[in-house]
């Protein structure tokens, strides 16, 4: 007989292996086997009354018992491990074990006493029990029926404050969090701080189907918000809404609702806090105490379950939290901006009068068209109106006229010539306003398109041959007069060397003909 107490009792004093051996009778290498599986199980001194020989016995060994019946012993620890990976179920293991058996030539237990045996086991010696939950497989997320509130400063008027609850249904760890509103900012800010709380994301969230999460839901197909999406997609778990009228589809967080509703919101019925970060606070705490109650029935709370079992199989959160953005429809205007908030943005001059998609966050602006990207800009604040402009956005003739500068405009005139940039100065210095100068520079360099840089040079020269105060419209009256009188002078040599180009006449003394000479 194995006198597991004692053996430990002695161990806690100090005894050593070969001291304990000899008050026991029992082997040194069995006393070091029970003192290990013990440290190992957490098993310590001093122990409770109940904790016999026999109890202690069946929570180091829970398979002697089964190997008395000569049938195949069940390797619970196995069976409890690989539960946790995903798409493992009792089934597969109980074929695998079938077939361990038959190779062992030893007598299988039926489907019904493994799963009966292993749920025993689970339920006594560990946290959680994973014949229906996988540990960080599903996080189930609700707004609770039952509301807060804080206090105005200046009125005394209670203002109502909303609770979202998430919930991990293999640890029944939970977490809850107090908003002023359930609109779509509330609800992704709301899940990525559960995700902060837990320390990792979930394979699936299941939600119920609100209008901020759900867009559309019937047996066939499912939409999800554009944002609730994207924030899924960032956190890469996929959002299953429960169906319509099933509350058993998240029976985990319905389940958490009552219980948070009783151990938070109504003990917080006399807390008065005047402000959603002051409710938070105490909202906090009495989170904590939820978490750290012990279980009624088992060993354990929440939140050693979810240290214990559940932890370890959550996926890694990104190196950046996800930023909330929203998506909006906007309609390309003619002068190729979009608006959004009273504020105007570019896009591609070539998308004026096309419908583009719009994802907006606190500071980025970007543009979309048929889920391709064309454009990003910095969002504005503040006075109505303002507009954010890309070069590039712009038609070529739009360019020309916003790279107007007084550098650019000399820069230009000095490529043209001397009586250009006689021109451009005396333009830039002549108008009190820089804008109408540059407005005349501008109607001059247009001409480029029309006249050759030699033609404009010479127009400019002869209008500074004959006045000090040139003007664009004098300078363009010059260059349609040359190029008359080009067209007019070349019309005329070409007249002129028709009627002088004469053919050459062969004479009769060619041909051996006499000449008619009188």
């Amino acid at each position: 007989m194995i006198h597991y107490r004692k053996i430990l009792e002695l161990h806690d004093e100090g005894i050593s292996l070969r001291g304990i051996s000899a008050s026991t009778g029992n082997s040194r290498q069995k006393v070091k086997e029970v003192i290990d599986l013990a440290v190992q199980k957490g098993l310590t001194c001093p122990l409770d009354e109940e904790m016999g020989d026999k109890w202690i016995e069946e929570f180091l060994f829970p398979e002697k018992s089964i190997e008395a019946s000569g049938r195949q012993p069940l390797d619970f620890e196995y069976i409890h491990k690989e539960l946790a990976k995903p798409n493992v179920t009792l089934s597969l293991l109980h074929y695998e074990y079938e077939a361990e058996s038959r190779a062992n030539n030893k007598i299988p237990y039926s489907y019904r006493s493994f799963v009966r045996h292993y749920s025993f086991y689970a339920q006594k010696y560990k946290a959680t029990l994973r014949i229906r939950r996988k540990p960080g497989e599903i996080m189930e997320v609700d707004w609770a029926g039952s509301t807060a509130f804080i206090i105005d400063r200046d009125t005394g008027e209670k203002i109502k404050a909303y609770i979202f609850v998430a919930t991990l249904p293999c640890s029944q760890f939970s977490y809850a969090e107090a908003t002023l509103s359930m609109d779509l900012h509330s609800w992704i800010g709301a899940h990525i701080n559960a995700y902060e709380y837990f320390g990792g994301a979930t394979q699936i969230v299941v939600s119920d189907n609100l209008k901020t999460g759900v867009t559309k839901h019937t047996s066939r197909e499912v939409v999800l918000n554009p944002t609730y999406k994207e924030m899924a997609n960032h956190y890469n778990t996929i959002v299953m809404p429960a169906r319509v009228r099933s509350p058993k589809d998240k029976a985990s967080v319905e389940g958490s609702v009552g219980v948070i509703s009783t151990w938070i919101i109504a003990a917080l019925r006399n807390t008065h806090c005047f402000s959603i970060e002051e409710l938070n606070e105490e909202l906090r705490k009495k989170l904590e105490e939820f978490n750290h109650r012990p279980f009624t029935r088992k060993e354990g709370c929440r939140f050693s379950a979810f240290e214990e079992e559940e932890k370890f199989a959550l996926s890694a959160l990104p190196d950046m939290p996800y930023k909330i953005s929203e998506w909006r429809t906007a309609k390309v205007r003619p002068d190729y901006h979009i608006s959004v908030d009273s504020m105007f943005y570019s896009v591609p001059y070539e998308y004026i009068n096309l419908q583009v998609d719009v994802k907006l966050s606190e500071d980025m602006v970007a543009v979309y068209f048929n889920h391709m990207w064309l454009t990003s800009h910095k969002r504005l604040y503040g006075r109505f109106g303002q507009i954010s402009t890309v070069r590039d956005h712009m038609p070529d003739n739009h360019k020309l006229f916003v790279d107007q500068t007084p550098e650019i405009a000399i820069e230009w005139a000095e490529s043209i010539g001397t009586s250009t940039l006689s021109v451009v100065q005396y333009l830039l210095d002549s108008y009190q306003s820089e804008k109408q100068a540059l407005q005349s520079i501008f109607s001059l360099k247009k001409m480029e398109h029309r006249y050759t840089k030699y033609e404009i040079e010479l127009a400019c020269k002869m209008v500074l041959s004959m006045t000090r105060r040139p003007t664009v419209k004098g300078i363009q009256t010059v260059l349609k007069s040359n190029k008359k009188k080009d067209v007019e002078q070349e019309s005329k040599q070409n007249t002129e060397f028709t009627d002088t180009n004469y053919g050459f006449t062969r004479g009769a003394s060619y041909y051996g003909g006499k000449e008619n000479v009188e």
